[in-house]
């Protein structure tokens, strides 16, 4: 195990909150033969117990206990299966003082010193708020946005450098690049970002998504630093954005630098050769489930370069909810996106949502728990009142049943990969939203109509704009938290819909220094005569939908009956789809017209709750508006109108 370096507990003493480290302070720093401490830092008034994982060459053969001031003690050292690693619990008492404090190894007569933070808790920090309906949740993928320093686009210490020619590789997105264009998120209507994980990556190809993590404490030098991440999450506070870090518990990245040397034989799920999951998250539920089919879907690895983290290990648990605590501590951040969730030992992860809840319990975690069942997509929200007793703790989840009936309702017939369905009415979604009754909480659903790993809306909707507002109507208007994809607002499309993930995660024109429009302006949206693909578009039509779509979102920020109300939908025979968000005092009406030919509101059928409606307008163009039976929507259209009760 090398030794760590005087430079670089400068470096992790930076990265820590609380008082600024004194290097003097340290006894010959170059003797320490401590490769990692994690969490890097702690804080004084937290409910959740320190245990610190410790690495270094030999570790567990020293004695381990902590100095330098009252109320901060070693209780007990757990050896590990290796012995490089102990994990050390650590008491940190009510009167405790903030400050440097110092992790002692003895042996022999002989002692070294590891200099350890616990910083003064921000006042409030338990207390603090997280994202609801009354959010927009703006989806990024940060290699593909917006390179805003072309310095770090590839480092000495990583391995894949990048190549903005090919679709797989890195193209330099980073941090800077997100803060850059925090103005153009806010003037969307957006409210909160998610972004696809920061962390470091160091695959050898195909690392820009981030999903792979080779260090848990550590924002991939190809984005930033930590502070910088840190300072990234202050800047959108500013513009009043909230800030969903991307977290993945089920697995690592083959470059971890414990995967050398495994704390325990169990840290993660070993076979004899390769075996991957089966993918049938249904295990976890289904009463006639074998445990052998149980087991290979818990403890198959996602794929050949993501071992499988076995959470069933008491001390990998701990490590996953410390980690989490502390990003949230770190940077202040406002809600948890966990990736492919159900793939996860589904009591460890309930117990990491009630750790993280616990701390913070106004803390909001959506988990990636993609199935078009309905029944098994309510049993992995929190709450709900599920046969065998389970409660997963986690507060809310992907809507992918009503992404699957959006886009088959407004599919132009050419479906794809991971589309869900082929093809069909928006009337579906009645009976999607019919099924509302099994849920536990619909205000902690995210909807959305595209992410990242599925194919591009836009060309779901055969590139259609009309379409697009449809699908971009129905996110400000359903029950739920909406979410669009970066791109989605100007209807992005593939660059080879062939190549996958790839060709769909395009970059934002403009994002890059020398790119001949700026998509983020005004100006460069009014100027686009080409997509994405490369192919011809009529003149103005990025700049149309962006209006399209900012002016629903900023009229939603202000709308309590979209974010709380109820739902009131009615039966359609055609192409189409009317429902009503109502609560006392408001009423919002759409109806969407899927079809091709024009159609008639059928306004006498919807009489139990449109008499009484008054001061009606038309939401889109801001206009009086009285709805009747001669009321005329057109062909691929959504009218939306807003009443007093």
């Amino acid at each position: 195990m090398k030794k760590i370096l005087y430079s670089a507990i400068l470096l992790v003493a930076a990265a820590c909150a609380g008082p600024k480290f004194d290097p003097a302070a340290v006894a010959d720093a170059n003797d320490t033969q401590v490769a990692h401490v994690e969490p890097l830092s702690w804080w004084t008034g937290m409910k959740t117990p320190l245990q610190l994982l410790i690495n270094g060459e030999n570790v567990s053969a020293y004695d381990v206990t902590i100095e330098g001031g009252k109320g901060v003690s070693v209780t007990k050292v757990h050896k590990a299966d290796s012995p490089n690693y102990v994990f050390a619990d650590v008491a940190i008492s009510a009167n405790a003082a903030p400050g440097t404090y110092y992790i002692v190894f003895s042996k022999d007569g002989e002692s070294f010193k590891y200099p350890y933070e616990i910083g003064e808790r921000v006042k409030g920090s338990a207390d603090r708020q997280s994202f609801t309906t009354a959010d927009m949740v703006y989806l990024i993928m940060p290699d593909r946005f917006a390179n805003g320093d072309p310095d770090n686009d590839s480092t000495d210490d990583t391995a894949e450098k990048a190549d903005r020619s090919r679709l797989g590789s890195r193209h330099g997105g980073d941090i800077q690049g997100v803060i850059d264009h925090l103005d153009y998120i806010a003037e969307l209507g957006a409210t909160a970002i998610w972004a696809t994980p920061f962390l470091l990556d160091n695959a050898r190809r195909g690392s820009y998504h981030g999903y792979a993590a080779s260090d848990y404490y550590k924002i991939d030098p190809r984005f930033g630093t930590n502070e910088l991440y840190k300072e990234y999450v202050e800047k959108a506070h500013e513009k009043g954005i909230k800030i969903i870090m991307d977290i993945v518990t089920n697995h690592c990245g083959s470059e971890h630098w414990w995967m050398k040397d495994l704390p325990f034989e169990d840290w993660v799920h070993q076979f004899p050769t390769y075996t991957g999951t089966n993918g049938k998250f249904s295990t976890h539920m289904d009463p006639n489930a074998s445990q052998r089919d149980l087991n290979f879907h818990e403890s198959g690895w996602f794929s050949r370069s993501m071992p499988d983290m076995n959470l069933n290990n008491p001390y990998m648990l701990k490590y996953f909810q410390q980690w989490g605590i502390w990003w949230i501590e770190y940077s202040g951040l406002d809600g948890f996106r966990v990736d492919t969730y159900p793939y996860n030992e589904k009591q460890p992860m309930a117990d990491w949502c009630a750790a993280i809840t616990n701390e913070y319990p106004n803390f909001n975690i959506v988990g990636e728990c993609w199935t078009g069942n309905i029944p098994q997509l309510a049993y992995w929200q929190g709450g709900n009142a599920n046969n065998d007793g389970f409660d997963s703790h986690l507060p809310s989840i992907m809507d992918f049943p009503l992404h699957d009936a959006i886009r088959s309702g407004l599919s132009a017939g050419q479906q794809g990969r991971n589309q869900g369905g082929r093809g069909g009415s928006i009337s579906r979604v009645y009976d999607i939203l019919a099924s509302d009754f099994v849920y536990h909480d619909l205000s902690k659903m995210l909807i959305f109509p595209g992410n990242h790993d599925t194919d591009r809306i836009g060309d779901v909707v055969g590139k259609s704009p009309a379409k697009q507002k449809i699908a971009m109507a129905m996110m400000a208007t359903m029950r739920g938290i909406p979410q669009i994809f970066a791109g989605d607002e100007m209807m992005f499309v593939s660059k080879d819909p062939r190549s996958g993930h790839p060709g769909l995660r395009v970059d934002f024109p403009g994002g890059w220094p020398g790119d001949e429009l700026d998509w983020f302006t005004e100006e460069g949206r009014k100027a686009m005569t080409v997509n994405t693909a490369g192919e011809k578009v009529e003149k103005g039509q990025a700049a149309d939908l962006f209006d399209y779509v900012s002016d629903l979102f900023q009229w939603r920020k202000t709308k309590e009956v979209i974010h709380n109300g109820k739902t009131l939908h009615f039966m359609s025979r055609g192409n189409n789809y009317g429902y009503f968000r109502y609560n006392d005092t408001d009423a919002v009406f759409v109806f969407v017209n899927a079809s091709a030919e024009p159609v008639n509101v059928p306004w006498s059928d919807y009489a139990e709750i449109a008499e009484g409606l008054k001061d009606g307008k038309d939401v889109v163009t801001g206009e009086p508006a009285v709805i009747t039976d001669e009321t005329v929507v057109a062909p691929e259209t959504a009218l939306i109108v807003e009443f007093k009760r």
